[in-house]
């Protein structure tokens, strides 16, 4: 599938993918999230993606929904740990209005004092609910064992007693060291030319204007040691992460760790962990393991949830399934359907044009490109089966592991 860049005059980068559709997705993809944060700031990046929504200074937050909605589009957005983004998908000749409404909420928000408030009561309840979900919240815990004292082991959603605190000028400070142009990308699907597509961008983007560099990243430390974590949460099911640092997103082995993901349990009912747990021996609902490469580091983990009584089995044998693969060569046919398995999943991720334009936007912040289709099927076939050893080697290596239960 053909893709083109373009950057504009400000240093805003641009990223398109031209398809024959009556819907066309556009994002606005911004390299900051909630691992730029200091440590006053924690759930300032989330807090500003929902306030973002409440208002400019020609449109109200029903005017900003309007917009879209009107003409049968949807507008929506999301904060990780690295990444604030608004999208919207719309019919492919209102790509005026939607870049313009883009536009207007990144350079003309007002942040208005008494939809903050109301705003950060909005997010309270949202981590409230968040708490209530141990499934959710064991994945942010784990990961703040592994990333101690970094920005990146905090959970996005923040605190409610710091989200009490925010005030408008905490909103355009971090604003003003984070949303900078080069950190923004400007991702696009849909029927539209590219010049056509720039000359808007131009138009809506061409006169915002930041410094030329952000404030710099907080980077992971290379080593924390692993612990064994058992925490009582009073949960009717026990829940548990079995896992360890990984490959960040530029690693020649980041292909390798996503086919043995998919392999060990990241898809479908066929793979191993689901077949000895679930269906031999009857004693989870739900296991799943997965890669999440950022910008310096990763995580791969596994998570199953069980009964209290069943922990141990459950560990036990998960750690079998490991050290197979670690002393083991997969079996060529195994290697094949493997392989087989995760090209069907690309595949079917690009054909879906919503997330092919969020996940181009994203390739762009960090390869400055777009892995083609193509370019995935010929790394996915490189990998051998003595490659994936290796990396279960480094990865799973039980000195390096790991785990976190909830009880």
């Amino acid at each position: 599938m053909a893709f083109e860049t373009d950057i504009l005059s400000n240093g805003i980068r641009v990223i398109h993918h031209h398809v024959n559709s009556r819907v066309a997705h556009c994002g606005l993809i911004i390299n900051a999230g909630s691992r730029d944060e200091d440590r006053n700031e924690f759930g300032l990046a989330h807090f500003i993606e929902h306030m973002l929504f409440k208002g400019t200074k020609t449109r109200t937050s029903y005017d900003i929904a309007d917009q879209i909605e009107a003409v049968g589009g949807e507008i929506n957005a999301y904060t990780t740990k690295e990444d604030t983004c608004i999208h919207v998908s719309f019919l492919y000749e209102d790509y005026p209005q939607a870049l313009e409404l883009m536009s207007d909420m990144l350079c003309n928000s007002e942040f208005p004092n008494e939809a903050m408030e109301n705003e950060k009561q909005v997010i309270i309840d949202e981590i409230q609910a968040y708490q209530d979900t141990p499934s959710e919240l064991i994945f942010d815990e784990y990961e703040n064992m592994l990333f101690q004292n970094n920005p990146l082991g905090h959970n996005i959603l923040g605190d409610p007693d710091q989200l009490r605190l925010f005030q408008k000028d905490h909103v355009l400070e971090f604003m003003n060291k984070q949303y900078v142009t080069d950190r923004i990308i400007i991702s696009s699907v849909g029927n539209i030319g590219m010049k056509q597509l720039v000359l808007l961008a131009e138009t809506y983007f061409g006169n915002y204007k930041t410094a030329m560099n952000g404030a710099s990243r907080a980077l992971a430390k290379s080593f924390v040691r692993p612990r064994y974590k058992d925490m009582e949460k009073g949960t009717f099911q026990a829940h548990c992460i079995v896992g360890s640092r990984a490959y960040p997103y530029k690693h020649e082995n980041r292909w390798g760790l996503n086919l043995l993901n998919n392999y060990l349990c990241g898809f479908g009912f066929s793979s191993r962990l689901n077949m000895k747990l679930r269906e031999q021996a009857g004693l989870v609902y739900n296991i799943e393991s997965v890669y999440q490469p950022y910008f310096d580091s990763g995580v791969f983990s596994i998570y199953f949830g069980t009964d209290h009584s069943h922990i141990e089995t459950c560990l036990s044998l998960l750690y079998d399934e490991l050290e197979v693969l670690r002393n083991n060569l997969i079996e060529d046919s195994q290697l094949q359907k493997a392989k087989r398995q995760l090209k069907g999943q690309a595949t079917m991720a690009m054909e879906n044009y919503e997330n092919l334009m969020l996940m181009s936007g994203k390739q762009m912040y960090f390869y400055n490109t777009f892995e083609s289709l193509e370019e995935v099927y010929s790394k996915i076939e490189s990998i051998s089966s003595a490659q994936l050893q290796m990396i279960a080697n480094e990865i799973l290596n039980p000195d390096n592991i790991g785990v976190l239960i909830f009880r």
